[in-house]
């Protein structure tokens, strides 16, 4: 590759990496702000945007992946390898909701996405591998049932730690309260102890 192509590209990168990270700031405060000001804040054109992303939609799955991306980094920094594998899920479940709590906004607008199955499956492979390790941990020292499906267990996992962040945005159930029945509830279906149910 010559240089002049390398540079092109290397700019083309700063400048999808600037518009994501306008998107992740200007829609988490202003859900309904466009394009052009989002091209604005990454300080560059409209047109820009849209040699990156065709459509908001896309700009939105784009958001998601730079979201997981985060999620990820979280969890790998819980440390998931050490002491019982219950403590280990509930401190993966703590590092989901820390990034989570700097999203509500957007994480309930690219919620509202319509996305196919397969699609939503990407989106959460990476955080589920890392589920289905410690789950197959607690499972090979006796802490988890080992009676259900694996890939069964990690989609409750998933559903359940959703539920946990839609019922107080939605106002039925006090984040407190959801917090704690994700932990117990959680417990209960993987066959755990439940004696992990701090917070």
């Amino acid at each position: 590759m010559s240089p002049s192509a390398r540079n092109r590209r290397a700019d083309a990168q700063r400048s999808r990496a600037a518009v994501l990270d306008a998107a992740v700031q200007i829609l988490e405060t202003r859900p309904d702000a466009g394009l052009g000001t989002i091209a604005h804040a990454a300080g560059v054109t409209r047109q820009t945007v849209y040699a990156h992303f065709a459509s908001r939609e896309q700009l939105l799955l784009a958001v998601v992946d730079r979201i997981s991306e985060e999620f990820v980094a979280a969890i790998d920094g819980a440390d998931l390898d050490s002491g019982p594998a219950s403590d280990a899920l509930l401190r993966l479940l703590d590092a989901s909701e820390r990034v989570a709590r700097r999203y509500p906004v957007l994480l309930q607008q690219v919620s509202a996405l319509p996305v196919s199955p397969q699609t939503e499956h990407e989106q959460h492979a990476p955080v589920a591998a890392r589920i289905r390790q410690v789950i197959l941990r607690g499972r090979e020292a006796g802490e988890f049932d080992d009676r259900l499906p694996i890939d069964w267990l990690v989609a409750v996992t998933v559903k359940l730690a959703h539920a946990a962040s839609e019922e107080p945005d939605a106002g039925r159930v006090p984040p407190a309260e959801a917090d704690r029945a994700l932990r117990i509830t959680l417990l209960r279906v993987l066959g755990g102890s439940g004696h992990g149910t701090r917070g």
